[in-house]
């Protein structure tokens, strides 16, 4: 039986939810001659020495912070990474190519549904890489509206200071596709008015681990629904392997 190497692309990822996953999924008896490992590096310019040392590579995941950056690298995308801009699913083709996907608007789209009510129309999407992008082709999708809140008043983007009570009057949905608050930095979170949080708002956050992060804390105090990343993490995961193995 042929090896099937499969992996993890970013950097500083010994945390990382999906070598366990997939380990642990392979180890279930679905995969006999699958491995999982990660790939942690400095900068992308490792990424095609990653390639050439592993020939026994059938696809690998991506995430923070090479979602953008390894694009120039592949052979071509998929209709929804090429719209997203942003890949963190890669397959190898039979002919030896290499081919981007984004399973993580799938993941979220899926996670979300459930919790959206009628009055959900507008949301905040907190960042502006390649995992806010997602998330935002999700949403438009699902029929929300959204605006990006970035560091900087960037055009078409709000920055965190200006947002107000108001603001939060309109939009009832808060995503967090920052890093911010991921274990071992457990105390940090987005810099916004929680105050303005309320039983009609949802506030969900990309980070899984800690479970509850400081920014889902801080809007269920006020009555928010709240959820965490993991859900969207299983369904990208499992959304990745069905891609693998087209």
């Amino acid at each position: 039986m042929s090896k099937r190497q499969f992996g993890l692309l970013g950097k500083d990822i010994a945390y990382s939810f999906s070598k366990k996953y997939f380990t642990d999924y392979f180890n279930l008896g679905n995969c006999d001659a699958c491995t999982y490992e990660n790939f942690d590096v400095e900068n992308i310019d490792a990424f095609p020495s990653i390639i050439t040392g592993n020939p026994d590579l059938k696809g690998l995941n991506v995430t923070i912070p090479y979602k953008e950056a390894v694009i120039p690298y592949l052979d071509k995308l998929s209709k929804s990474a090429a719209q997203i801009e942003a890949v963190n699913v890669i397959r190898f083709t039979r002919k030896g190519k290499l081919k981007g996907y984004n399973s993580d608007y799938y993941g979220f789209m899926k996670s979300i549904q459930p919790l959206l009510l009628v009055h959900h129309k507008k949301a905040l999407v907190l960042g502006t890489g390649g995992a806010a992008k997602a998330v935002a082709f999700a949403l438009d999708r699902l029929g929300l509206t959204y605006t990006y809140v970035s560091r900087d008043a960037l055009e078409g983007m709000l920055d965190y200071a200006a947002i107000t009570a108001t603001t939060f009057e309109e939009y009832h949905v808060v995503i967090n596709c920052t890093p911010l608050g991921t274990s071992p930095n457990t105390a940090a979170f987005p810099p916004i008015p929680y105050d303005y949080f309320t039983v009609k708002h949802i506030a969900f956050d990309l980070v899984y681990n800690p479970e509850e992060t400081q920014f889902l804390k801080k809007a269920k105090a006020n009555g928010a629904v709240i959820k965490n990343g993991y859900e969207m993490l299983v369904l990208q995961a499992e959304k990745a392997w069905k891609i693998w193995n087209k």
